[in-house]
């Protein structure tokens, strides 16, 4: 096999021009999202129920296997947030054992999704069911974590979240008020930090200074050392768990609610590195990397794993040139276990519930809430009734309804395209200014047109036919006279569009919106991001609009 197959994992096409440079560059950017990840993951393994070493065995051995076979040149995998309150529910019903056999049955299904080319149908969910899903676990996230920062001693919580929030309101006189300082401490240093910088990871620091307070002035707060006994010193542990044949049938639900969650994370992470980098993930290659991440990580005591977005962010930004920077993110945790890891049972529980609380905050996606509120009644009910189903029902049932409502929407959206109505003279005179006979297109401009309905499932050709973007002109119109519709994703890769022309130094202009787009595209919340001045009625003052924009810059759009 040619090693410039694109369908081999991107480790093995970065060889091809793999230098000492880019290993450098490489190794520097592992360290770093290494040091990052440490922290995370024994706060996820602590949160999903487990131990903290669990966490970290998963993100050396999961991530190294993702980094090593993925389509992705820089995405980071390890244990996410997305998987902490179905994880801790698998593990009160069933136990460890019933956690390891879901997770390698998500990671046989994430595998099947990638071989038979699934790997792209994750963007048929739509951008409500998606922000309902990360708003509705980041709630669930916060509130597991509540505890800790408070420092109660009250043993186990409930898993539902109302009898949760209760017995936590119950318990509020009990609060360890040494706990609550260091908690304070950590979260002020997560949040003041990278503005002030960040070359240095601020869940490392705001940790460190956290422990070594407790330690320096011997508070009496709960660490890792004295719920866990610490984190076992050496390689992760291999061994076959002990699996359950009576277990299959019923975990079969959280499996799949495993895989999907694992295919959305990862493509979603994948696509932010797409656009921070300018590379180009291959889907199906990144789900079987997934799928035997999963299949693997039981195997050695880990829990369900996949594509990182923060770490993944950090790793770009701290220098990544190939996937070599993910499996030097591994081994710096491997290396981590095999020295330091007696040192981790000093670590406050405090200040991980405080990592995590960043984690959920920035996981949220809150932001998007508002362009959602103004999509119109079927946007918030989609949102909403994903969001209450993840935070007060179930996980699982949250995704299936999800899954519904999404081709309920779809099957919606496609009946409204269709129109049958008599050819007017005002129809043929509204026309022709929106006709391109007879007009001349300038050199400065580049002409794009989306044609039929623009809706989730769909808006990944617009990525596709913008790839490269320096072979656009400084002008780009999106022509949108023949787009009979579109939703939240829709607007949402427009809004992606538009950023990646502004980071280029081009500029975008709409025209000939119909009416249901047109109504859409005069949200608050899409004008701020493309502005009303690009909003044109049709193709004629689009030209009109882009001879200005090229004359107002001398023709210096591009630099």
């Amino acid at each position: 096999m040619s090693i410039s197959n694109p369908n081999l994992p991107k480790s093995f096409l970065a060889l091809r021009s793999y230098s000492k440079e880019t290993f450098l560059h490489d190794l520097l950017a592992g360290i770093t999202v290494g040091l990052v990840a440490l922290p995370l993951a024994m706060a996820f393994g602590i949160a999903s129920g487990v131990t903290p070493q669990a966490g970290l065995y998963t993100a050396v051995v999961a991530g190294f296997l993702i980094s090593a076979l993925g389509g992705s040149r820089t995405q980071i995998g390890g244990p996410t947030g997305a998987f902490v309150v179905i994880v801790a529910g698998i593990v009160t019903r069933f136990g460890f054992s019933g956690l390891a056999l879901v997770t390698l049955m998500a990671g046989i299904l994430l595998v099947a999704m990638g071989l038979t080319g699934l790997g792209s149908a994750v963007r048929f969910i739509p951008r409500p069911v998606v922000i309902g899903f990360t708003n509705g676990i980041a709630i669930l996230i916060a509130s597991t974590q509540i505890k800790d920062f408070l420092g109660l001693k009250i043993g186990a919580v409930p898993g539902e979240f109302l009898p949760r929030m209760k017995m936590l309101a119950e318990h509020l006189g009990l609060l360890n008020k040494p706990a609550l300082l260091l908690g304070a401490m950590t979260l002020g240093i997560l949040i003041v930090l990278p503005r002030i910088t960040k070359r240095i990871p601020a869940s490392i620091v705001g940790v460190l200074v956290c422990t070594g307070v407790a330690v320096a002035f011997h508070l009496p707060v709960e660490t890792i050392g004295t719920r866990f006994g610490g984190i076992p010193q050496g390689l992760p542990p291999f061994a076959f768990p002990d699996f359950h044949a009576e277990h299959i049938l019923p975990l079969i639900p959280s499996a799949f609610t495993v895989a999907m969650l694992a295919a959305l994370e990862s493509m979603l992470s994948a696509v932010v590195a797409d656009g921070m980098t300018g590379d180009r993930h291959n889907p199906n290659v990144e789900l079987v990397a997934q799928g035997i991440a999963n299949m693997t990580s039981p195997l050695f005591g880990g829990i369900p794993a996949t594509g990182a977005i923060a770490r993944t962010a950090t790793n770009i930004r701290s220098g990544a040139r190939s996937p070599m920077s993910g499996m030097v993110h591994a081994a710096t945790l491997l290396l981590i276990l095999l020295v330091a890891a007696p040192l981790a049972s000093y670590i406050p529980l405090t200040a991980l519930a405080a990592v995590l609380f960043v984690v959920a905050y920035n996981m949220g996606e809150w932001r998007e809430i508002g362009g959602i509120l103004q999509l119109g009644f079927t946007a918030i009910a989609v949102w909403l009734v994903t969001f209450a189903l993840t935070v007060f029902a179930d996980l699982t049932v949250a995704v299936g309804v999800g899954m519904a409502l999404a081709a309920l929407v779809y099957i919606y959206r496609i009946a409204e395209t269709t129109t049958v109505s008599p050819v007017t003279d005002d129809y043929i005179r509204d026309g022709l200014s929106h006709s391109l006979q007879g007009r001349i297109v300038p050199p400065y401009v580049s002409l794009l047109r989306i044609h039929g309905p623009f809706l989730f499932g769909t808006t990944e050709k617009l990525v596709e036919a913008t790839v490269n973007l320096d072979a656009f002109e400084p002008v780009v119109i999106l022509r949108l006279r023949n787009m009979s519709a579109i939703d939240a994703t829709g607007i949402h890769a427009i809004e992606t569009f538009a950023k990646r022309l502004r980071g280029s130094g081009r500029s975008l202009l709409l025209c000939g919106a119909m009416q249901q787009p047109s109504k859409l595209l005069q949200k608050p919340h899409f004008i701020a991001q493309v502005g009303a001045e690009n909003i044109m009625p049709n193709i004629q003052a689009a030209l009109d609009r882009a001879k200005t924009l090229y004359e107002q810059t001398n023709g210096a759009l591009v630099s």
